[in-house]
């Protein structure tokens, strides 16, 4: 059976379209209808007139494409894609420091759970972060969860002090500086890139920190140059078919493994023949409870509405 064909012959059947974020690995990203980044992701997941949303990406992700379209079917190849950063946050925990903190301003993340978000009053992703900060007053406190390598990053660049969440991605904390300074010494002509999610020793050596796309698109400003890129492996599928004549080399992490490159494990519990199995199947599905869908759908708006 060639289960791409098949993929696609399900799809037309079923209204179905498939959403794949840029870690999934080449052949998903390759029979998916829009592969990008959590902001273009939820972008995409509202817009959408399909019937049957097949989200290859993770738990978080197929959550926020069910909050914003509660009518439509979400499915998720594996219920094991789950997040270290979502998890690192869990909601009665939360809920205890929001408590001490009734005046701050809640921002999250989109790297949360559906219980997060209900509890949050605008959502952010790595691509408008930014933007999101310096939309709230100056003098208004916040609460910025659950990443606080971005967290950090983003209180440097707008000079804001924020209540940080003490949780991060292990992909990103992955990366070795030591390595990654005897790399740079190896191709002294590559220009390092990182995404905010990284440490801060890590992100102080790159020309370039920004979200996956916006590093896709910092790629393809400079075609032909040489990049090491610090973020998961598998944006380098869409990078390289973006710029053909650019030299790519993944950042170099602590423990050694098959491609020495941080790899996100959940990320790549999705497969393709998963992706076939639960398109032919419908499951499983991703389903949010109502009350919890409505207060977080607020924050995801207000974040669309900024976007």
């Amino acid at each position: 059976m060639n289960l791409v064909n098949e993929i696609q012959r399900l799809k037309k059947e079923k209204n179905a379209v498939i959403l794949a974020h840029f870690y999934q690995t080449p052949e998903i990203q390759e029979v998916a209808d829009y592969v990008g980044d959590s902001l273009g992701l939820s972008q995409q997941a509202a817009q959408t007139d399909a019937a049957i949303i097949v989200f290859a990406g993770v738990h978080f992700m197929a959550e926020t494409a069910k909050i914003l379209s509660p009518y439509k079917k979400v499915i998720l190849p594996d219920l094991n894609a789950g997040c270290s950063l979502a998890d690192s946050c869990p909601p009665e925990a939360f809920k205890k420091l929001k408590e001490k903190h009734p005046n701050h301003t809640v921002v999250t993340y989109v790297n949360c759970s559906a219980e997060i978000k209900a509890m949050t009053d605008i959502v952010c992703t790595s691509s408008n972060a930014l933007k999101i900060i310096e939309s709230i007053p100056k003098d208004q406190a916040i609460i910025f969860a659950p990443d606080k390598n971005l967290g950090k990053y983003i209180s440097k660049q707008t000079g804001r002090e924020m209540l940080l969440w003490d949780g991060s991605c292990v992909v990103h904390e992955a990366f070795s500086l030591d390595k990654l300074i005897a790399l740079y010494k190896q191709h002294p002509d590559a220009t390092i890139i990182a995404h905010p999610e990284s440490e801060e020793h890590i992100l102080k050596t790159a020309a370039y920190i920004g979200s996956t796309a916006g590093m896709i698109q910092y790629v393809k400003s400079h075609p032909k140059e040489k990049f090491i890129v610090a973020t998961e492996v598998g944006i380098l599928h869409k990078m390289q078919l973006e710029v053909p004549d650019a030299i790519l080399i993944p950042a170099p992490i602590e423990e050694d493994n098959t491609c020495a490159c941080s790899e996100c494990a959940f990320m790549k519990v999705n497969t393709l023949q998963k992706l076939y199995d639960c398109l032919l199947a419908e499951s499983p599905q991703i389903e949010v409870p109502a009350n919890i869908r409505k207060k977080a759908l607020v924050p995801i708006e207000r974040m669309l509405a900024l976007s």
